[in-house]
């Protein structure tokens, strides 16, 4: 039972979070602009990845997707490793380490997903 507490918690702070990323990244707080810019990322980025991140954040909670919740966590895990190494080759010392925060959190996530949650597994 406290795995699967563990799993619905943090699998629903991590929705959460790329909710409202995705929704900062399309609104195109001054905030989430500046930071594209000062990484030298072109603003469409940012609108593709605000849409990412919340089809991503959905396919996180919303049962009977394990296949799109895969391809979720994989997209996740591509992205805060960028963002990590863009950060730290910016010269923004402690910030290139939260997206690592973030990577630790979906790897609880996914570690701790309940076999109702996961792919089917095919045997050869």
């Amino acid at each position: 039972m406290g795995r699967k507490v563990t799993y619905w918690a943090v699998t629903g702070l991590l929705a959460l979070s790329a909710l409202f990323a995705g929704v900062n990244y399309l609104w195109g707080s001054q905030q989430t602009v500046q930071t594209f810019a000062h990484l030298r990322y072109p603003q469409q980025l940012r609108v593709l990845l605000g849409i990412a991140k919340l089809l991503g954040g959905i396919a996180l909670i919303v049962p009977g997707l394990p296949t799109l919740r895969e391809w979720a966590y994989a997209g996740f895990t591509f992205a805060w490793i960028a963002a990590a190494v863009a950060h730290y080759l910016a010269k923004d010392g402690a910030v290139a380490f939260f997206p690592l925060v973030l990577l630790i959190v979906l790897f609880v996530s996914y570690l701790t997903k309940p076999a109702s949650q996961r792919l089917a597994s095919k045997a050869a």
